[in-house]
């Protein structure tokens, strides 16, 4: 079978437990594979010369410059870029949406990016319920003409000219290290900073967002325009219960069980509780002036897993 004329690219640092099925997933039926690593000191650099993947190792700062500099370095082979995270996994139909767009001319295909459908593991259990399926991400794309935002410090996104497009299937991340709660939570702490310090930036109007807000716009636009809701509009403390409610009871997370019961409350509820306790932390303190150098540290810990 000839390959697809796609590169397929993944960060890596210490992805052992994860590496193997994401390459699986990809390895033969794309054109190349391109592994940015930054220091992995388990098997990870093993795994991936295992599928033939070319690895170029550069020094983490955060996720988004480690994107950036992934776009403008690595020596890409193809014009398309499928953006992977180590814990992401392309499924079979996927394999054929993409195959069947890229056998076309390229001068037929006239997006510059494809929205993807996430489909999100959780210990096990697809969370299928709750508003997280379908999640949108925009994950494949003509990689000369697409960037990340290095001020977005949590859930970071690619950006691309010109218009998009939408795949039909889904691509799943199942982290097998989450099935050690202990994991997730030490993650989220970590996360909860990032967040923090990011709202703060926002919501002071240091930083503006990168896409115009719009509720009828693309996938990216609208998660902004809730965004800028949660920021300016809803009351710290009040908003992770509303949340909490409208995920569970609303949009029927309590369909998912046990592991979606489990989900929810730590997704919906602690976390949130947690970025608003550490919002008011870092005003109180006066850190929210220096944020972007106090937190850089945060920033690559949390990205990093």
């Amino acid at each position: 079978m000839t390959p697809v004329p796609l590169s397929v690219v993944v960060l890596t640092k210490n992805e052992e437990r994860n590496l193997g099925s994401c390459l699986e997933s990809v390895a033969s039926w794309c054109r190349e594979i391109l592994v940015v690593d930054s220091g992995s000191n388990d098997g990870t650099v093993k795994i991936a010369a295992h599928y033939g993947a070319v690895v170029v190792s550069h020094p983490f700062e955060s996720h988004t410059k480690q994107w950036n500099w992934a776009l403008r370095n690595l020596p890409f082979q193809c014009e398309w870029a499928l953006c992977l995270d180590a814990d992401q996994q392309v499924t079979p139909e996927l394999r054929s949406d993409i195959g069947s767009l890229l056998s076309k001319d390229a001068g037929k295909v006239l997006q510059n990016g494809f929205y993807i459908k996430r489909r999100q593991i959780f210990r096990g259990k697809w969370i299928k319920h709750g508003g997280y399926y379908p999640k949108y991400l925009l994950k494949m794309v003509r990689h000369e003409l697409a960037w990340c935002d290095e001020n977005e410090r949590l859930d970071s996104r690619f950006y691309v000219k010109g218009t998009t497009g939408l795949l039909k299937h889904d691509l799943i991340e199942d982290n097998q290290n989450e099935k050690d709660i202990t994991f997730w939570i030490e993650k989220h702490n970590r996360y909860a900073v990032a967040q923090a310090s990011e709202e703060l930036h926002r919501r002071n109007g240091q930083v503006a967002w990168s896409l115009q807000p719009k509720f009828f716009g693309t996938p990216d636009q609208r998660t902004l325009f809730l965004r800028e809701i949660w920021y300016r509009f809803l009351p710290l403390y009040l908003r992770p219960f509303l949340l909490f409610f409208y995920r569970y009871f609303l949009r029927l997370g309590f369909a998912d069980g046990k592991q979606g019961l489990i989900f929810h409350v730590l997704q919906s509820l602690w976390f949130r509780l947690l970025v608003d306790v550490k919002i008011e932390e870092l005003a109180e303190s006066g850190k929210g002036a220096n944020i972007v150098s106090a937190f850089s540290a945060s920033d690559q810990m949390s990205n990093h897993q």
